[in-house]
């Protein structure tokens, strides 16, 4: 893995503290390596038809930018 692949150091519960249960930081990094995957091929393939870079960017933190929390 490089970099820029790398896993949070962390993964923060609500209090701060952090998350401990080994079933649930797998279930975190199966889950940050399957969203990284999606992203980058969204973000190469929408690159190579000829979308900007930095627009492509921007399209996909607002993607993120209007998850919604299960808390609400």
């Amino acid at each position: 893995m490089s970099g820029q692949d790398a896993l949070p150091a962390m993964w923060p519960q609500r209090d701060g503290t952090p998350v401990s249960c080994r079933d649930k930081l797998l279930v975190l990094r199966e889950n940050h390596q399957e969203v990284r995957g999606v992203l980058q091929d969204a973000f190469e393939d929408a690159v190579l038809m000829g979308v900007d870079e930095a627009a492509m960017r921007q399209i996909l933190i607002d993607v993120v930018n209007t998850l919604r929390s299960p808390h609400a």
